[in-house]
């Protein structure tokens, strides 16, 4: 190797690894990313929040619903006395709702029936499946257990699948991958827009311009922020046009959830470019909060499926408020319950978001 290839090669790495927080984004990230890789991706369905429905006096339903409770696969969701199975599910409390027969499980089963209906929420198609497969299991092994062979009639049920009739997982993935693109998209672009104007020498030219701080963050952060939703516009209407993903709640809806997220991530974004000194670093950055952010928003994996520990991290993602957002107005229509508790979390974070880019801003112009 001659000379001047070796001393191209020196200076290459030398200019890549003397910066600190370009080691740290080069060893550090991959080393977070596989971790949560590993703990945050599983294709089990665990943590299914289930409510069952009875009489109080049906004691062989009980023992049915103690089946699925001591399966491991779903949790018990309380309710008051009256409530309907179907706000359950609609406000997201429950996953699915077993009810028993009108006149008790084991009247039912000793007049040829012992028919339970099984109310699901096949938004997630892949999650519907599942509790599909483990109730049947679940049913078979209680009307064993109940009857053998003694040739009595065998637990029954019957599945009603709500919100997504055909399971078909684009309806489920859909709204996911749209807020993955728009924060893709509202991210990279802000978080390269203050580091390219360091490298091109015009940073300086906005400092010295007769403009307050604020004005000159929001002159760098408006103009990605309008960007931003007009693509959620595009991919809401791509998705209902290409993919026929329904949106059955109301477009005003979409429209605060989605300038909601917008601010926020454009605000990670400015917050990014701050502490970044070139475009490589700010994209590095970028990518480094990109990937968590996905894994842990539910866009592909429920975030039941995840350890404990990674489920308190991933409320602190703003994309798993917008995508749970984006699939329960497009999907259920918009349970109100839903849309306000996650566009509250998601406005803190932004305003928090917000205040910590502007607070870095300053003392990057000062």
């Amino acid at each position: 190797m001659n000379l001047t290839l070796k001393a191209f090669i020196r200076k290459e790495l030398t200019q890549t690894l003397r910066d600190v927080r370009m080691r740290a984004l080069l060893f550090g990230a991959p080393i977070i990313q596989m971790t949560i890789f590993g703990l945050a991706l599983s294709t089990e369905i665990r943590n299914i929040k289930l409510a069952a429905f009875s009489r109080p006096d049906d004691a062989a339903f009980e023992r049915v619903a103690g089946d699925f409770y001591a399966s491991g696969w779903f949790d018990r969701v309380n309710y008051s006395q009256g409530e309907d199975p179907f706000e359950l599910i609609a406000s997201g409390r429950a996953d699915a709702v077993l009810i028993a027969p009108d006149e008790g499980l084991r009247r039912s089963a000793e007049r040829g029936g012992g028919k339970m209906q099984l109310l699901v929420d096949a938004s997630n198609a892949t999650k519907a499946r599942s509790v599909e497969a483990y109730a049947k299991n679940i049913i078979a092994a209680a009307s064993a257990r109940e009857y053998g062979a003694a040739g009595q009639p065998a637990l029954k049920f019957d599945v009603r699948v709500l919100y997504n009739p055909a399971m078909e997982s684009s309806v489920f993935l859909v709204p996911g991958v749209m807020g993955m693109l728009v924060c893709l998209i509202t991210i990279l672009l802000t978080a390269m827009s203050l580091t390219r104007e360091r490298e091109i020498g015009t940073f300086e030219t906005i400092v010295s311009a007769p403009l307050s701080n604020a004005e000159i963050l929001l002159g760098k952060t408006l103009p990605y922020i309008l960007l931003g939703l007009v693509n959620a516009a595009l991919v809401v209407t791509a998705g209902y046009l290409i993919f026929g993903v329904p949106v059955r709640g109301p477009l005003w809806q979409l429209a605060l959830a989605a300038l909601a997220f917008v601010i926020t991530t454009v605000s990670v974004g400015t917050f990014i470019s701050t502490i970044s000194k070139n475009q490589q670093q700010a994209m590095l950055g970028g990518f480094m909060f990109l990937f968590p952010a996905i894994l842990m928003s539910g866009v592909m994996y429920p975030v039941e499926n995840m350890p404990k520990a990674v489920i308190a991290f991933a409320y602190l993602d703003p994309l798993m408020y917008f995508v749970r957002m984006l699939r329960n107005i497009m999907l259920k229509g918009g349970d109100s319950y839903v849309f306000w508790t996650n566009l509250g979390a998601l406005a803190l974070m932004g305003a928090f978001a917000a205040g910590l880019a502007y607070k870095r801003f300053r003392q990057t112009l000062n």
